[in-house]
């Protein structure tokens, strides 16, 4: 497990999946200057953010948090309402990871079409 947030390990994700840290702001409804947090080891990601994170780049939430430097809670069994309950949040977590890639596509798009 690494012991800080590993900047240049999130970069290089971010730039392999033609995401920026606007688009990490957006998807984690934070500020510019809290993402800057996180990059600096300042803020630590809480596990919803380290699940959406995981979605939004393709990797198991177990790796965002090792490179995060946090670790996620131990599962605990769950009532059938909170599993149904879990399943919709991760719908939901998914689409906004999939709106963030749309919005920063768009963005893309446009600063073609002006440039």
């Amino acid at each position: 497990m690494a012991l800080f947030f590993d900047q240049d390990w999130f970069d290089a994700e971010l730039a392999r999946t033609g995401a920026s840290r606007a688009d990490v702001a957006r998807l984690l409804s934070l500020t510019p200057q809290q993402v800057e947090e996180l990059w600096k080891d300042q803020r630590e990601l809480t596990a919803r953010d380290v699940a959406l994170l995981g979605r939004f780049l393709n990797h198991p939430a177990r790796v965002i948090s090792e490179r995060a430097g946090v670790s996620t809670p131990v599962p605990q069994e769950k009532t059938a309402a909170e599993a149904t309950l879990d399943g919709l949040h991760e719908r939901i977590d998914r689409l906004e990871a999939q709106v963030t890639h749309l919005l920063a596509e768009i963005d893309r798009l446009k600063a073609s079409k002006a440039g």
